[in-house]
C-alpha cells in the first residue's frame, strides 16, 4: 500500500489545495498525476521534483507563485500518486516522456512555461531538451541541485578518502532497497546530513523526512539505477532556451561542481546562482531565492507564445476533482 507523507496542515510547508488536478496519460501509458494551481489565465510554470519526492516538496514555492502564476505540479512516476511503472519503465527516456505529456495535457495550445526541475526534476529537463515539445513550449528554464553525469563520482555524502571506494559506497547506497522506516530523531540528523545544509531549521528537516520515507523503496531503488550511471553532458547544449542554474555551496549529494560544469555548457545561461550553506535541498531550504529566479524569468521570457500553436496536440487526460 502506497504511503503519501503526513504534510502540515499550515504554515509555507502545508501543499496548497490545486484548482483542479489532471492525470497526465505518458506515451507507454503510464499515468502521471498532476495538480494546476493559481489564475488560469496568468503566467505559467512547471515544477518537476527530485529522486524520491513528491509534489508536497514544492509546496512553499508553489504557495508563493500561484497568487499570479498558473502553476502546474506533478509527481514523477511512482512517486507521490503517480502509479510505479512496470519493467522497463524507468529511464531517462521514460521521464522525458512524462514531462512532455504533462506540459501537453495541462498548459493550453499557444501557451509556453517556465520549465524549473530540481535534482532528478533537473535531469528530466535536461533528458527532454532535444523534444520538440520542450523547444516550443519552454519560454525558459531552471536547473535546480542537479547535475546531468558522474553522480556517484562527485557526491560527498559518504566521508571516504579513496575516491573509487567512495564512488563504490554511493552506487551501493542509491541502488538500495534497504526499508527507511519511520520517522525518528536519527532519520530526521541523516536526512539533513545528507540532504541540508547545517543551518536547516527542524521543521525544514521533518518536512523533508516525512517526504523522503514516504517513497517505496522499489521506487527508490528502480530511480537510484538510472541515477547510477546518468549520462546527460550531451544534452545540456541542446536546452537553447534561457536557462539559469541554482546550486547550495553545501550540496552533497551534487556538489558545485556539477552547477559550474552545466553553466558553461548552456548555449543560454542567465545566471549560476550560489546559495551560501544550503545544500541539496535547496527549493525548501530558501524558497524565497528559488522562487525569485523563477519570477525573473516569467518577467523576461514566460508570457510569449509558442511561434505554432496549431502544431501542439493535447494527448488524452483524464480530469479529476481537487
Amino acid at each position: 500500500m502506497r504511503r503519501l507523507p503526513s504534510p502540515p496542515s499550515s504554515g509555507p510547508y502545508a501543499p496548497p489545495v490545486p484548482e483542479r488536478t489532471l492525470t497526465a496519460v505518458s506515451a507507454d501509458g503510464s499515468r502521471v498525476h498532476t495538480e494546476l494551481h493559481g489564475p488560469e489565465d496568468a503566467p505559467a510554470v512547471v515544477l518537476a521534483h527530485g529522486w524520491t519526492c513528491s509534489t508536497a516538496f514544492w509546496a512553499p514555492v508553489v504557495r508563493a507563485l500561484s497568487a499570479d502564476h498558473r502553476v502546474i505540479v506533478y509527481d514523477q512516476r511512482g512517486h507521490g500518486r503517480s502509479p510505479a511503472p512496470g519493467p522497463g519503465g524507468y529511464s531517462t527516456h521514460a521521464l522525458a516522456d512524462d514531462l512532455v505529456a504533462v506540459v501537453e495535457a495541462a498548459l493550453p495550445a499557444g501557451r509556453r512555461a517556465v520549465l524549473a526541475g530540481h535534482s532528478m526534476g533537473g535531469m528530466t529537463l535536461m533528458a527532454a531538451a532535444d523534444r520538440p515539445v520542450l523547444r516550443e513550449r519552454a519560454a525558459a528554464a531552471v536547473l535546480c541541485s542537479t547535475g546531468a553525469s558522474r553522480l556517484v563520482d562527485r557526491a560527498r555524502v559518504l566521508p571516504l578518502r579513496p575516491p573509487r571506494a567512495r564512488a563504490l559506497a554511493h552506487r551501493a547506497l542509491l541502488g538500495s532497497r534497504a526499508p527507511l522506516g519511520p520517522v525518528t530523531p536519527l532519520s530526521k540528523r541523516l536526512v539533513r546530513y545528507a540532504t541540508m545544509g547545517p543551518g536547516a531549521d527542524p521543521a525544514t528537516v521533518e518536512v523533508c523526512a516525512r517526504i523522503l520515507h514516504a517513497c517505496p523503496r522499489a521506487v527508490r531503488a528502480g530511480w537510484g539505477r538510472v541515477l547510477l550511471d546518468l549520462e546527460l553532458d550531451a544534452r545540456i547544449g541542446e536546452l537553447t532556451m534561457p536557462t539559469a542554474v541554482i546550486a547550495g555551496t553545501a550540496d552533497r549529494l551534487t556538489p558545485l561542481e556539477h552547477a559550474h560544469a552545466m553553466a558553461a555548457a548552456l548555449p543560454h545561461c542567465t545566471g549560476l546562482i550560489e546559495l551560501p550553506g544550503l545544500g541539496h535541498m535547496t527549493p525548501v531550504e530558501d524558497p524565497e531565492a528559488v522562487t525569485g529566479v523563477i519570477r525573473g524569468l516569467v518577467e523576461e521570457h514566460g508570457t510569449s507564445l509558442a511561434p505554432h500553436p496549431s502544431t501542439t496536440q493535447k494527448p488524452h487526460a483524464k480530469e479529476q476533482t481537487a
